[in-house]
């Protein structure tokens, strides 16, 4: 990965300035011979954020990662799972401390300000639009905790995902491409996938302005992601075959397994353009992003052979006196085709010597999105141009926020930050049956459903130095939401026409109180408690997405309440030698849980429906360690491992489920990244991610491990070497997976992957 033009910087520094009581502290830390490298979103006095436990990743943590997209630098923080199966998923879902990878509306993601959550959809749908971001231009990460900070939503109820990319302070070409290679081996499958990235980018700084230009190319094969297995059947026609596989699912049920969706290819292009300015006292920053995304799934595997040797693609089939079905659908080929711009204006600057303003502005729009799937595989004698098209049309949303901080002249143990926001999110959805799918025909509409929400919030949080020992912080958010323009479609066959329904409008208010209070009884360590009550307002999806596509259908819920959260931590900081340990206690009680919870009929159909669960309860412990210079100078290590028990405390509609484990989540996960400077060129790194098994319903029924559908614990080892020819040229060569083990998060990790990388700056 590239590491721009930076030395090592002193993570700890910025690390502990996350909390006002150890500020002073971090300040006494000998410094180092340091090469800055210029962000724009420098923190300011007054921090505001410090009532959330934080974790903070630079760049000299990140020399023993193998970083082909993003995700794979997030992934490294404490209590955190991204869900991404191979590089270049489109679904790498983001959970965080008590929210399960499929939660996705409650984690936050911000690059430079702007918002790359998903706050329109759930589950595989709802992941952040982390191709919005290169890898390769990320200076720093900082992930805050909970709720507990006024400035954000409910929808903070796991966490906030900072990153910041460099500024140019000069000008600067850089350009690094990248080749990984990956060995998979499960079912009826073997093989060898591929891939590659290249990254451009163009910086110049010309008196108060600054420009940057880059260019990303993501190309990658990815192992199959589904294998199938077939539903009963009592045909007396079945068709006698061979090769279906015998295996269990995720419940232990014995299963044959017929098919899987083989190789899918996915190739994403991203261009970026910033613009910086300064002036006196101020500064924005402009930031544009396109991303054009194709995945073709078109290479599904059949293991199905009849006594001529042929492959065979659907219909009722028996092997050893065992009948099943195969769905025609199962083994179709698709295409999704996606065109996203986001934009985004941050201005901040200084009013007078008390008072700063820091404005946000965003806007997402889906410019185009649509997914082409076949009735039936190619290969099958039935097969016709017929198919299905899923189309998204003015989907996106809008943000807008202004902040302002206040430190009175004479009273610099207080600080204010005041503000408002406003959002408005909007989705719409229509599926089509098509007389030639490839060629994109919307023929006849089968389903339409979607609708809008918004919500306005003011807010505010005091900052209170009491002496030189106690800092409280009180605050409060004050949310008005509303749901509008909900529709869907309903298909009577005694009418002509195609109805749409409309969903009458609903709103709500919620107040959110958060109070923190921290003690600092000497300089290397402290205490801090935060308590926070939040709302996480349902979103589109849940409330309107009402369709049928192949082999998946959606139930919305109009009614649905709030998510109301009591969320505790209680915080432990104790400042090293170059380094810093922290130990973290939080708790969380949220009411009406909105679970999204799917059921596989017989024959594949997935039926998707949005029920709340009344109470649910989680508990855990953070450890996390960094430090510099351990044993051995140019030796780095940062650690951390999470506990976590998440259960469901009260569900009246279904109580044979109170008490279980809620799902998705592992009750350890940990990482570890090393890295040691062999000399001013060689670098080794090496890295490990741990994760328990879990469960993926609320019934807990699925304990099978290592088999498709399960939840299982994992521990991957990654390798990395790193050396610099000279100033401008870097080779990389590393390993993720070194073990080979296939896990399962339902879908398949992926297995051993091969990365070689070189990046030459100008």
């Amino acid at each position: 990965m590239h590491l721009l033009t930076s030395r090592r910087l002193i993570s700890v520094l910025v690390s502990l300035s996350c909390t006002p009581v150890l500020a002073d502290v971090s300040s006494q830390t000998p410094d180092k011979d340091v090469e800055k490298v210029t962000i724009w979103a420098a923190r300011s006095s007054i921090d505001n954020d410090s009532v959330s436990p934080a974790f903070l990743l630079q760049q000299e943590d990140m020399q023993s990662i193998n970083a082909a997209t993003t995700e794979d630098i997030v992934k490294y923080a404490p209590s955190i799972v991204i869900r991404r199966r191979f590089i270049g998923d489109a679904n790498g879902t983001l959970g965080l401390r008590g929210s399960n990878m499929f939660q996705t509306s409650r984690s936050m993601v911000f690059a430079d300000g702007v918002p790359l959550h998903y706050l329109l959809q759930s589950r595989w749908s709802g992941a952040p639009r982390w191709t919005m971001v290169s890898a390769s231009e990320i200076a720093q990460v900082e992930v805050l905790y909970g709720p507990f900070s006024a400035e954000y939503s409910g929808n903070a109820m796991g966490g906030v995902v900072l990153m910041e990319t460099a500024i140019p302070q000069q000008r600067e070409v850089h350009f690094n491409t990248s080749y990984f290679n990956q060995q998979f081996d499960a079912y009826g499958f073997d093989d060898r996938v591929d891939g590659f990235k290249s990254f451009v980018s163009y910086g110049d700084k010309m008196g108060d302005l600054s420009l940057y230009f880059s260019y990303n190319h993501l190309q990658n094969d990815s192992q199959p992601q589904s294998f199938y297995y077939g539903g009963n059947s009592t045909s007396s026609a079945a068709i006698d075959v061979t090769g279906a596989i015998k295996a269990t699912d995720e419940r232990s049920n014995p299963q044959l397994f017929f098919g899987d969706t083989g190789i899918v290819e996915t190739t994403t292009d991203n261009y970026k353009f910033k613009t910086g300015y300064d002036w006196d006292n101020w500064s924005a920053l402009l930031n544009i992003a396109y991303e054009d995304r194709q995945s073709q799934a078109d290479s599904a595997n059949s293991y199905l052979l009849d006594s001529d040797g042929n492959n065979i693609w659907g219909g009722d089939v028996s092997q050893d006196g065992q009948r099943f079905s195969v769905p025609a659908s199962r083994l179709n080929v698709s295409v999704q085709d996606r065109d996203s711009l986001s934009i985004g204006l941050r201005v901040k600057g200084n009013l007078n010597d008390n008072l700063s303003l820091e404005a946000n502005l965003s806007q997402f729009d889906i410019l185009h999105d649509q997914t082409r799937s076949s009735h039936s595989n190619p290969n099958s004698p039935d097969y016709t141009p017929a198919g299905q098209i899923t189309d998204y049309d003015d989907t996106g949303w809008k943000t807008a926020e202004i902040k302002l901080r206040w430190q009175p002249s004479g009273y610099e143990q207080l600080g204010l930050v005041t503000g408002t926001r406003y959002e408005q999110y909007q989705l719409n959805i229509s599926v089509y049956d098509s007389a030639d799918y490839a060629a994109g025909n919307l023929d006849d509409m089968t389903s339409n459903s979607g609708g809008q929400t918004d919500i306005s919030a003011v807010f505010a949080q005091l900052n209170w130095d009491i002496g030189s020992q106690w800092n409280i912080t009180l605050g409060g958010r004050y949310e008005s939401f509303h749901s509008n323009n909900g529709y869907y479609s309903q298909n009577d066959a005694q009418t002509p026409q195609f109805a749409l329904i409309e969903v009458p409008a609903t709103s709500d208010n919620q107040f959110s109180p958060k109070l923190s209070l921290a003690y600092q009884p000497e300089q290397n360590w402290s205490l801090r408690y935060s308590l926070a009550k939040a709302y996480r307002f349902p979103i589109v999806e849940e409330l309107f997405s009402q369709y049928q596509a192949y082999n998946t259908v959606s139930e919305a819920n109009p009614e649905l309440k709030p998510e109301a959260g009591l969320h505790h931590n209680l915080s432990f900081d104790y400042l090293l030698d170059d380094g810093y340990l922290r130990v973290n206690a939080f708790s969380e009680n949220i009411r009406d849980v909105i679970e999204s919870q799917s059921t596989t009929l017989p024959g594949g159909l997935s039926v998707r429906t949005f029920i709340p669960i009344d109470k649910v309860r989680t508990r855990g412990m953070e450890f996390i360690y960094q430090q510099h210079d351990i044993l051995l100078d140019g030796l780095d290590i940062s650690a951390n491992i999470a506990y976590t028990d998440a259960n469901i405390i009260e569900n009246n509609v279904a109580p044979e489920i109170e008490g279980k484990t809620y799902p998705r989540m592992p009750k350890w996960r940990g990482n570890l990244l090393t890295t040691y400077h062999l000399s001013e060129q060689w670098t080794l790194g090496a890295n490990i991610q741990y994760a328990s098994n879990s469960y993926g319903r609320t019934d807990n029924l699925d304990n099978a491990q290592y088999v498709y559908g399960a939840q299982d614990k994992y521990c991957r080892l990654g390798l990395k070497s790193t050396f610099a020819w000279d100033d401008n040229l870097e080779f990389n060569l590393g390993v993720d997976n070194l073990s080979n083990k296939i896990s399962y998060v339902a879908h398949p990790w992926p297995g051993r992957t091969w990365y070689f990388s070189f990046a030459y700056d100008m």
